[in-house]
């Protein structure tokens, strides 16, 4: 039964579906999903056309917004919105540790969660669009993660979108879990460079935090063992319009005086272990290197391996001559499952899942260079999550995709730039700029 309710300019309806665990078998196994309905409370009696938002991750519930901020009140302007929770995430069948076990083992669970990808998430979208829509294609806006939904939208079922928006989330078709690492190395490292040349200061800060981690033992209070790779593991923050400010002001205040000697500050703990953990979204980190899986070949912890190959992140031989402490960025590791508490019961559940070997393709790029469907994406300069030369690369071949390039946002830009990013993809869209 859907519930209706209001916020300020703004009604709610919660809306629950049922859809196929595995889209090739629809008498099957069935799971939840859940999506929360907006639409302007002054609009509310209005037949409006649909907008479906696709949020970032993987694993990433869609925004619990209060009132109509940023990009979202614009699209209340014209649309009805549905925000959902993708599978796995929020209130739709979430998967986590405590869930995950109803599955069985290990391997019951990454069998299941190799349902959780971007086809699946487009396949839960048409399942319940005649329910929302009464049949009638939607907007999508799909931002980072919800990007590469959009395009493998446009790769499965065109007909069902009657408008494609992404922000930051142009995917490779075709690189392997490797390419993307490989480039993605160097932007993390110009990132890191751009945050020491603003703030000098935190090269001796960060260099003295991780040495104390080096020689001490620093479990945090929720139990995460702080680590100094997952120290450097902060600076997935400096990917954001605020992050390079966030993680100084992280930093400034990091040590205390005791009687034992200089500690880890209770303060600067609790806002690491907020930071760190994965409680929240575990999916993020299941199956964060197996949306790249694109053919028979395992991701094999990519983001670890390909690591070797830039020395320059190893903290122990920075420490050791006086180069500064290079933090990395969105990259996952297998060390995460032994130090974060929300992870450690699902270790071996995610060797299963790097071993995999029957990825199938997600993206079809003749159905994208036959195009029909009115595209627009904005790819942000030096993206430091998402690479734009692979951006680039994809948007010349989606027919008539228009792309906006720019260094004014982040990859965060469709909730910093607010209102002007969506009014600049939807011109775009409608060849009106």
């Amino acid at each position: 039964m859907s519930v209706s309710y209001r916020q300020p300019g703004v009604v709610l309806t919660d809306r629950r579906f049922t859809v196929p665990l595995d889209h090739a078998d629809p008498t099957g196994e069935t799971i939840e999903l859940y999506a929360r309905e907006a639409v302007a409370s002054d609009k509310a009696d209005q037949d409006l056309p649909w907008l479906v938002y696709l949020q970032g991750g993987p694993g990433g519930k869609a925004d619990r917004f209060v009132g109509r901020p940023a990009w979202f009140g614009r699209a209340l302007k014209e649309y009805r919105v549905l925000l959902l929770d993708q599978r796995g995430t929020g209130a739709s069948t979430p998967a986590n540790r405590q869930t995950l076990p109803l599955r069985g083992g290990p391997a019951e669970q990454a069998d299941y969660l190799a349902h959780f990808r971007a086809d699946a998430i487009v396949r839960d979208c048409e399942a319940i669009r005649p329910q929302v829509t009464g049949g009638a294609p939607w907007t999508v806006l799909g931002q980072s993660f919800g990007g590469f939904c959009t395009v493998a939208y446009l790769s499965l079922a065109p007909e069902g979108v009657s408008a494609a928006l992404i922000t930051g989330g142009l995917p490779s078709l075709d690189a392997h879990a490797d390419d993307v690492y490989r480039a993605a190395y160097p932007r993390i490292e110009r990132k890191v460079v751009a945050h020491y040349a603003r703030y000098p200061q935190d090269i001796e800060r960060a260099r003295r935090i991780a040495d104390h981690l080096l020689t001490h033992d620093v479990v945090l209070p929720n139990g995460y063992r702080l680590t100094v790779e997952a120290f450097q593991s902060l600076g997935i923050m400096l990917g954001g319009g605020e992050g390079s400010h966030r993680l100084h002001f992280l930093l400034e205040d990091a040590f205390v005086r005791t009687p034992n000697g200089h500690e880890l500050s209770d303060a600067f703990q609790e806002q690491a272990q907020g930071l760190l953990s994965y409680a929240g979204r575990p999916l993020y980190a299941l199956v964060h290197e197996a949306i790249y899986g694109q053919d028979a070949r395992p991701t094999a912890w990519s983001a670890e391996r390909v690591r070797a190959e830039f020395p320059r992140f190893d903290a122990a031989k920075a420490l050791a001559g006086d180069e500064p402490l290079l933090f990395t960025g969105e990259t996952i590791h297998p060390w995460m499952f032994d130090c974060d508490p929300a992870l450690r019961p699902l270790r071996e559940t995610a060797e299963l899942l790097a071993a995999r070997t029957d990825w199938t393709p997600q993206y079809d790029p003749a159905r994208l260079a036959a195009n029909e469907v009115p595209a627009a994406a904005v790819v942000y300069h030096d993206d430091m999550y998402v690479d734009t030369a692979h951006s680039l690369t994809t948007a010349r071949a989606i027919r008539g995709l228009r792309t906006w390039v720019t260094d004014e946002f982040e990859h965060d830009g469709v909730r910093a730039g607010g209102p002007r990013v969506l009014d600049r993809l939807l011109a775009l869209a409608r060849d009106e700029a």
